[in-house]
């Protein structure tokens, strides 16, 4: 990944950080421009997003927009995924440091050689993951869609599912499959702390443990429901519960709070810190400032080799065609 970074410095001294929304309003509607925005950025980026999601509908929206320039506010390997879907069009990011660790940890030419040392197995990825993994991938899958698409394919199916080792277990439990995992972790949703979960327990007896996936399997035992980010915010909206703890990066609380302004949402607390939140800090790169300086300079552009995406498109397309008939 190049090491470039439109810092706020860039930003016009005419231009007050005030009217920052104002002004990318303006470029967005003169550059043909669509913001999407994960649940786990900053709040003010998610209320000038033109739409905001999880990694699933992010794809799907990348996808079917006649925008002539897709900005993703999220991380890098989301933006890599806008760009094989529309490789047509210019996809930028705010910062091309906003990376992802759980990306990180699997490396596409050591994973090329799981592959190899375990042949006749389908490929199944999470989405989470870089277009040179995707290039080695049979199926992507997100945390919405996984189960769905494990079950879809035959119960004998032989599945390597790499690179989250949590959710690749959790899937394993409720499917009563023996996928083969890569030992790979999501830095956030590793930190989590039970005895601090438990100790909010005790604080609001009445809460409901909401838990992503990506989560330790202790995390998950403790939790009332598990589900993707999308899920997650589904279920605190339609859930009787007027208190919510909250097992996944504190982002997704922001929606939460405008969809329920009369519910409580406690962000869940890692292990190694005092920090009452756990946040992605590659998430937390994305700015207003950056957001304004991408779409004036159309800078820094996501670029992906021809071939990889020609590759990587078919197990994303395969992703998409799946969940539109499941109805996710």
């Amino acid at each position: 990944m190049n090491n470039i970074n439109i810092s706020k410095g860039f930003v016009d001294k005419a231009v007050c950080v005030d009217n920052l929304k104002e002004e990318i309003e303006k470029l967005k509607k003169e550059k043909n421009a669509l913001v999407l925005a994960h649940y786990y950025t900053e709040g003010e980026i998610q209320d000038i997003a033109d739409f905001v999601g999880d990694s699933l509908a992010l794809a799907q929206w990348a996808k079917k927009t006649d925008a002539s320039i897709i900005v993703m506010c999220g991380v890098h390997f989301m933006g890599e995924t806008a760009k094989i879907l529309c490789p047509d069009k210019k996809v930028l990011v705010p910062d091309l440091n906003a990376g992802c660790s759980l990306a990180d940890s699997c490396d596409a030419d050591e994973f090329a050689k799981f592959i190899e040392e375990n042949p006749g197995h389908t490929v199944i990825s999470y989405v989470n993951t870089t277009a040179a993994v995707k290039y080695h991938t049979d199926i992507v899958v997100t945390s919405t869609n996984a189960r769905q698409i494990v079950e879809s394919l035959p119960a004998d199916e032989k599945i390597i599912f790499g690179p989250d080792r949590n959710l690749g277990n959790y899937i394993n439990s409720i499917t009563g499959r023996n996928m083969l995992l890569w030992d790979g972790a999501c830095h956030v949703h590793e930190k989590f702390s039970l005895e601090k979960i438990l100790d909010l327990k005790k604080e609001y007896p009445t809460a409901k443990v909401l838990a992503h996936p990506e989560c330790k399997k202790v995390i998950l035992t403790v939790a009332d429901h598990v589900g993707s980010t999308a899920a997650l915010l589904n279920y605190s909206v339609k859930d009787d519960c007027d208190t919510f703890i909250v097992a996944t990066e504190s982002g997704i609380l922001h929606e939460m709070q405008k969809k329920c302004p009369q519910k409580n949402f406690i962000p869940a607390p890692p292990m190694d810190s005092t920090c009452a939140c756990n946040e992605c800090s590659f998430m937390r790169l994305n700015s207003l400032e950056k957001l304004y300086n991408t779409l004036k300079y159309e800078l820094p552009e996501v670029e992906v080799d021809e071939a990889i995406i020609e590759r990587s498109k078919l197990p994303i397309d395969r992703m998409l065609d799946i969940s539109a008939k499941l109805g996710l």
